[in-house]
């Protein structure tokens, strides 16, 4: 696992079509969010695709919206990924979103750092009382870090997930904040 150190910082255009390009390849994009019935990546918050000509109002009203908190993922100066917190404030509820677009940064520790940098991020500031995840089931690896930052099964979405000409269940774990604070000590 690498030593390196991660951080999360404004997206800017140059990050957007880094995101693209990671989603067209078909590994990225299923072990993230998958592909919509109708085959496009999914992808929450924005569409790439149409952000990256995007006029300074729309792109402020994406980067600046309080229910979408969107970060990239940078280690030293690379850019390696993409973060979300999707919050429901009413509910005090934010689903997060980790993205390592190169499956070449995959098992290196920075999915890990990121998930563990929002969280803390969307507990100690912006005040979450629940963060849950929605994994596709054949994305093992997404499974197995988020139980080991002590995510607890919630659920299971029944096929709610196309995937190479089937319908795939979709693991939901959550953390509370009372948890959070136990497993860092607090």
């Amino acid at each position: 696992m690498s030593k390196e150190l991660i951080t999360l910082k404004s997206v800017i255009k140059d990050d957007v079509l880094r995101v693209q390009k990671w989603l067209e390849n078909e590994l990225v994009a299923d072990s993230w969010f998958g592909r919509y019935s109708y085959g496009d990546f999914a992808h929450l918050g924005y569409h790439p695709e149409e952000m990256i000509h995007a006029h300074k109002e729309e792109w402020d009203k994406v980067f600046s919206d309080p229910e979408h908190k969107i970060f990239s993922i940078y280690n030293n100066t690379n850019h390696v990924g993409e973060s979300h917190l999707a919050i429901e404030e009413s509910l005090g509820d934010a689903q997060l979103s980790i993205l390592i677009g190169d499956p070449d940064n995959w098992h290196k520790g920075f999915g890990t750092a990121a998930a563990k940098a929002t969280i803390k991020m969307a507990f100690e500031e912006f005040r979450i009382f629940r963060i849950w995840v929605d994994i596709p089931e054949y994305n093992e690896d997404a499974v197995n870090m988020f139980s080991h930052l002590n995510f607890t099964h919630e659920g299971t979405l029944r096929k709610s997930r196309p995937h190479h000409g089937a319908r795939h269940n979709s693991v939901i774990m959550g953390i509370l904040i009372d948890e959070y604070r136990t497993s860092e000590g607090n």
